[in-house]
């Protein structure tokens, strides 16, 4: 098999490394008590699907005088467990990438054996157990993590007396899907919990506690159908549990985490060799306990697994149920695609939420395509107000076959789509000598219209370069001119509220005159134009950033400068706020696909009316209709009446007549008679009879 150098390099390292640290910790376990007997009976009376593997990353099992084997070149995790695993005699091993030692003692029997791995890299500890819980048919079952614990989400509390008898209490609960678990090695307590570390990734749960065992439990189920990585430039992973060659692309390296026999959470591909794929089943928020666990390469990137849902719809008699099931503590909304506002759903700090859309509910949109099939968009939004690249679109069907009324669903998860970009562009500028624009990233052509997740950038400029004024922006909103939702950006003080949506505003390298903040393109749920509006003011010779607080990926706070700044008192020399504001159109990625013209033909279309009722256009039609056909039935009656009735005029009805008028003398001739039976036959003194 083909490796290259880098490969090559990084395996030597890995297993110079472990030979030397077996031979520096030689004379410490010379002294160390051996084994206990009866340990070796207990596994071998054991049932082969009753044994399961218990992970410790970060820690290496020093033993020389108990290794069976040492196998070089081992580049699975997998492989390392399934050799332990057919081995009577193993009773744990040690894994690093390329290096795989089997012992017939564990960490249990020489507690003083099982020390931190050493920097620069580090080492994955397996041990064999025999368990009373049939374990799921992943490589391993447990993830353990000395001295820390998952704080504030505890379920259900046990009082036991092994760490063994803790696992096996989360393995077989039944209640709830018990994802971790705490032991107190001192009291026996066991803390049972429906959370981990990848559902509470991003906040500080996860803490650092002397003589508590942290638990987690990897035969949980996770969902793999929709998910999305996102890419961590500049670094890989010095350990990982499988090495792939002669993979095709990034796209089949991905396949092979979200199918592989264990959790995976994150991948690289072709930075440690030609077509080679590593993965893992860390993440940054399962290394918080490990020192450098990342291997500095600029050009390289890991992807990281950031959230993944399942999606299931639910076809009743009435309506459509979409249910979703995430990895992560969602906390946003759900709603359907044209009705962000009436037909949606708030979510707060959820794995599973839904949303129910009724067939005869006019606000949440609901189509019908044909018959017994009806279809409808769904967003799942992650900010409260505006939807970003991270949003989800999915088109949800119920199909009804009305034959014998069994019911199929199915999901289309896919979001591209032709989008064809509409010129939409606004600005209004209080003071003539100031602008804000929309460009590129770059802060250089200007975007007249943009797309969800689109590197964009807001640039401020002073239009004469000869002012002798600088200037700096505060107050810096979002806004939709439909329903007036709004965000805040850039607050009073000049710093960004959210450095995932604005980054803060720094002079362009062209001049001073400018600035410029980068984000990427965002819209409201119920608007495609974004609306910016910055108060601006401009100051002599020059303008004093403020100091921001921001949060690197790592969850480390770093301060930036942001030329944004809280006006705090006027001077001879300070100028009045300017109100900017620009205006933008920005399409979502979604895709939706809507054949507008077969709903007219196949549906019954309802329009508002002015007092706000709302009119059944196919139901106006055929009563305009009705009317007509009515209003020609009574003029052909009329016309049939009035013929036999002037029939007998011209016989009688006109020399019996007698009228009194008062006329000229010249008028008074033979067509005078003649003229008022025409006007008195033809109706006009019997208005009614319409």
């Amino acid at each position: 098999m083909f490796m290259n150098m880098k490969t090559i390099l990084l395996l030597m390292l890995a297993i110079a490394y472990t030979v030397a640290d077996e031979e520096d910790t030689e004379s410490e376990i010379v002294e160390i008590p051996e084994k206990p007997t009866g340990m070796t009976s207990i596994l071998d009376d054991c049932d082969p699907e009753m044994i399961g593997f218990e992970l410790i990353t970060g820690n290496v099992f020093s033993a020389p005088a108990n290794v069976l084997d040492s196998i070089p070149g081992t580049l699975m995790l997998t492989d390392c467990l399934e050799t332990c695993q057919g081995n009577d005699s193993c009773q744990s091993v040690n894994y690093e990438t390329g290096l795989c030692v089997l012992f017939n003692s564990n960490a249990d029997m020489l507690p003083g054996a099982l020390t931190r791995s050493q920097f620069p890299v580090f080492t994955i500890y397996a041990q064999k157990s025999c368990l009373g819980i049939k374990p799921c048919e992943r490589a391993w079952c447990i993830d353990r993590v000395q001295n820390h614990k998952l704080s504030g989400y505890t379920k259900n509390k046990h009082q036991v007396s092994s760490r063994q008898e803790c696992l096996e209490l989360c393995l077989g609960e039944n209640e709830f899907a018990c994802r971790s678990a705490n032991y107190n090695n001192a009291t026996g307590d066991c803390e049972l919990s429906n959370m981990d570390r990848i559902t509470l990734a991003g906040t500080n749960a996860f803490q650092a506690a002397d003589g508590i065992d942290y638990i987690e439990n990897n035969c949980v189920d996770e969902p793999t159908k929709l998910c999305e990585f996102k890419k961590l430039n500049g670094r890989i992973l010095k350990t990982v549990d499988s090495v792939y060659q002669d993979v095709g692309s990034v796209e089949e390296c991905r396949e092979l985490c979200l199918n592989s026999p264990y959790r995976c959470h994150s991948y690289d591909y072709g930075d440690t060799g030609e077509m080679v794929c590593r993965l893992s089943h860390h993440s940054r928020a399962t290394l918080t306990d490990i020192q450098d666990p990342y291997l500095e390469v600029p050009e390289a990137s890991t992807y990281e697994l950031s959230s993944c849902y399942n999606v299931s719809i639910d076809c009743r008699s009435g309506d459509m149920v979409a249910r979703i099931q995430t990895n992560k503590l969602f906390d946003g909304k759900i709603y359907a695609k044209g009705s962000p506002n009436s037909c949606v759903r708030d979510v707060n700090n959820s794995l599973e939420f839904e949303l129910n859309m009724a067939y005869d509910n006019l606000e949440c949109n609901v189509r019908k395509n044909g018959l017994g099939r009806y279809i409808n968009d769904v967003v799942i939004q992650h900010h409260d107000k505006i939807v970003t690249s991270s949003d989800l679109g999915l088109a949800v069907t119920c199909q009804y076959d009305l034959t014998n009324k069994s019911v199929t669903n199915e999901v289309d998860l896919g979001v591209k789509g032709d989008i064809t970009p509409a010129l939409s562009e606004e600005v209004t500028v209080d003071s003539p000598n100031v602008a804000m624009k929309i460009t590129d990233r770059n802060g250089g052509d200007v975007m007249p219209s943009a797309e969800v997740g689109d590197p964009l950038a807001l640039r401020f400029e002073i239009i004469d370069k000869n002012s002798p004024y600088e200037i700096f922006v505060r107050e810096l909103v979002a806004m939709d001119g439909v329903d007036s939702s709004e965000i805040v950006l850039i607050d009073s003080d000049g710093c960004p509220t959210d450095h995932f949506i604005m980054g803060p505003i720094y002079k362009s390298v062209q001049s001073g005159k400018i600035l410029l903040s980068h984000f990427d393109a965002f819209k409201f749920p119920s608007s495609e134009v974004v609306q910016f509006r910055a108060l601006v003011t401009p100051c002599m010779p020059t303008c004093e950033p403020v100091q921001c607080d921001q949060e690197e990926s790592t969850g480390d706070l770093r301060s930036v400068m942001s030329y944004g700044k809280r006006r705090r008192r006027r001077s001879t020399d300070a100028q009045d706020d300017l109100l900017l504001v620009q205006s933008i159109q920005i399409k979502d990625k979604f895709g939706f696909e809507r054949d507008n013209k077969s709903a007219l033909l196949n549906e019954a279309v309802f329009l508002p009316n002015e007092a706000g009722v709302c009119i059944n256009m196919a139901g106006l039609v055929v009563a305009c209709a009705v009317f007509l056909a009515a209003q020609m039935t009574l003029i052909a009656a009329w016309t049939f009446v009035w013929q036999k009735r002037r029939s007998s005029s011209k016989l009688s009805g006109c020399d019996n007549m007698s009228v009194t008028m008062s006329i000229p003398p010249s008028a008074m001739n033979s067509s005078r008679s003649d003229s008022l039976c025409k006007l008195y036959d033809s109706g006009y003194s019997h208005p009614r009879r319409f």
